[in-house]
């Protein structure tokens, strides 16, 4: 029998979302602050924080980088998976998403491990590439820009490294034709998931999370 891709039956998330409790006390005071410093209530969902925890210590990834910071609830995610003197670089071109961030990684206790870049992604990344290679790139920012984030990191990746992906469905538009305003975000995103399966550079997959997580494996 060939299963559907993904699975959509609200009970079995609940029960799973039980059995696996992935938000815990620190995690869930990063979300409840973060929404009443005012930011975007779009930080990643509790189980793909798990995952990106769980795929980090699976890859033995040490030194991380992130785009798209927000409030700190995915780069601590990651930092667990890092191991006891994992490091990551994490870019917020909002300083007040660094701002609480920093907060964060504080009250987490990853203060000295977490190194947050405030600006445009294109400007920071090329100054952390004479730090790499990286074990792990997260990528959860600007539709427009994941061409350009992916790029980097095949080129700053050590073979083996992984990179993710966040929201690699758009929403459900992916599969759309670019036109009006959403143009630009779906022919970007369709672009990275042709480099990814197609490029060359990555042994790749989708995990059918709720936005959908794009993995790929650095050859």
């Amino acid at each position: 029998m060939n299963k559907s891709f993904g699975n959509d039956d609200q009970q079995v998330a609940e029960w799973l979302l039980r059995m696996y409790g992935p938000e815990d006390e620190i995690l869930a005071e990063i979300r409840a602050r973060s929404v009443a410093a005012g930011l975007p209530d779009i930080q990643v969902a509790a189980l793909d924080a798990r995952h990106l925890e769980v795929l980090a210590r699976a890859a033995g990834a040490r030194r991380a980088v992130e785009i798209g910071t927000l409030g700190g609830y995915s780069g601590v995610a990651i930092l667990r998976g890092l191991g006891e003197t994992g490091e990551l670089d994490t870019i917020d071109v909002e300083p007040r998403h660094a701002e609480v961030a920093r907060e964060s990684f504080r009250r987490a206790g990853f203060a000295a491990r977490a190194r947050v870049h405030v600006g445009p992604a294109q400007e920071i990344l090329p100054r952390l590439a004479p730090g790499g290679p990286y074990d792990l790139v997260f990528i959860d920012a600007d539709k427009e820009g994941y061409p350009r984030y992916l790029d980097w990191a095949g080129d700053n990746l050590r073979p083996g490294g992984v990179v993710l992906l966040d929201n690699a469905f758009l929403f459900g538009h992916l599969p759309e034709t670019p036109a009006g305003e959403r143009a630009a975000s779906i022919r970007a995103m369709q672009a990275v998931h042709k480099t990814l399966a197609q490029g060359g550079r990555f042994r790749a997959t989708p995990l059918p999370t709720g936005e959908g997580l794009a993995m790929g494996v650095r050859v």
